[in-house]
């Protein structure tokens, strides 16, 4: 979607350290990005980085933007492009800071600000693992299409967002989140803290009994492999725990929302240890008050990204029957089914095509 298309947009990518100004065209990055520090303590040096990041780009463009669109991190008054509220990487935000109507008075053209969990599902349900998946199922000769995406990210925090029938879902109060699900083990404390960076260094430190806490997700992950002197056990251990309590909330997001999942966001990279937990825990269990037992995801939840799996999925259980009073048949396939995936093109890259979709989207609606 968009990717022949001849309009240009302006990104930002709003770390809190740095931001990332780019520029994209039909679904492609177009001139090399201008990184700037993003001085998130301070409201004025901020604000002023932002316009000088803008207006560098766009002097580096052979033409106009139509619109300035990008992610960031919640919570936020969206469709107002107003900033404000928990922003722990932007402390000067907090009261609140109109950022798109500032911007939109600064360049004169449409600002579009969302949700980076948001922006992530959108980018992925339109130009990454949805279109992926249907034409995988189409190649393999299936007649079943998805329609709806759930994306999570795994990173600094637990992030989600999702789409239907290809359109953002942003709630009447601008977007849906996961991160303060409760813990499975912690029922008194919130999700993310068993789903993010600081959550693998605290059980590698706990497990290992290692106080250096200069260490990464990256050394962690090195030593799990073996390539770093460490407690390799406890590394593996605390990307599985990730992967356990991960899956414990996504497994209340599927039961709520159909729809085939994708994950990204820079812990993904350990996915080989991720995954095994979290598919255990989304393939687990419940029980009735009279012993009965009952899958936790009423959908059979299959491993998108395992090849017999998928040879799986494509089938279902997939069969014929007579319709009554006649000699003939249809095609029926009783089986729920959803696929898990980890993002083949990357979170960054998903936001920002995320970032482009939306605000041509928008733009299309006025025309």
């Amino acid at each position: 979607m968009y990717s022949n298309d001849n309009r240009t947009v302006i990104t930002l990518d709003a770390g809190g350290t740095n931001f990332a100004f780019g520029a994209i065209k039909g679904n492609k990055f177009i001139v090399d990005p201008i990184i700037l520090p993003s001085n998130a303590d301070d409201l004025d040096r901020c604000l002023e980085t932002m316009v000088e990041g803008f207006s560098r780009m766009i002097d580096k463009l052979d033409e106009k933007p139509v619109a300035i669109s990008f992610a960031f991190p919640g919570p936020a008054d969206y469709p107002n492009g107003i900033i404000g509220g928990y922003l722990p990487n932007f402390p000067s935000f907090r009261d609140g800071v109109a950022l798109g109507p500032f911007l939109e008075d600064k360049f004169g053209i449409p600002v579009y600000i969302n949700n980076d969990a948001d922006l992530y599902a959108y980018g992925e349900a339109l130009a990454g693992a949805l279109p992926e998946l249907n034409q995988r199922l189409s190649d393999h000769g299936s007649n079943k299409q998805f329609r709806n995406l759930l994306g999570f990210t795994f990173g600094t925090g637990f992030g989600f967002g999702f789409v239907t029938k290809g359109e953002l879902h942003i709630g009447d109060n601008s977007c849906v989140e996961t991160f303060c699900l409760r813990h499975k083990h912690m029922p008194n404390v919130m999700v993310e803290e068993g789903v993010s960076i600081r959550a693998v260094k605290r059980v590698y430190a706990e497990e290992s009994g290692s106080t250096d806490i200069t260490l990464t997700p990256k050394d962690i992950f090195e030593i799990a492999e073996g390539r770093r002197a460490g407690d390799a056990e406890a590394a593996q251990k605390a990307f599985a725990m990730l992967g356990e309590v991960a899956g414990d909330a996504m497994a209340t997001a599927a039961t709520l929302i159909d729809g085939v999942i994708v994950i990204g966001g820079g812990l993904s990279a350990a996915a080989k240890y991720i995954k095994p937990a979290l598919l255990k825990e989304m393939r687990s269990k419940i029980h009735t008050m009279q012993g009965g037992s009952l899958n936790r995801v009423q959908m059979k939840v299959y491993d998108l990204d395992n090849d017999a799996e998928f040879e799986d999925f494509v089938k279902g259980e997939s069969r014929t029957i007579k319709v009554y009073g006649s000699e003939r048949e249809v095609s029926y396939d009783p089986q729920k089914r959803i696929g898990i995936s980890f993002s083949k093109i990357g979170a960054n890259a998903a936001t920002s095509m995320g970032a482009y979709a939306f605000a041509l989207n928008e733009l299309d609606k006025t025309k």
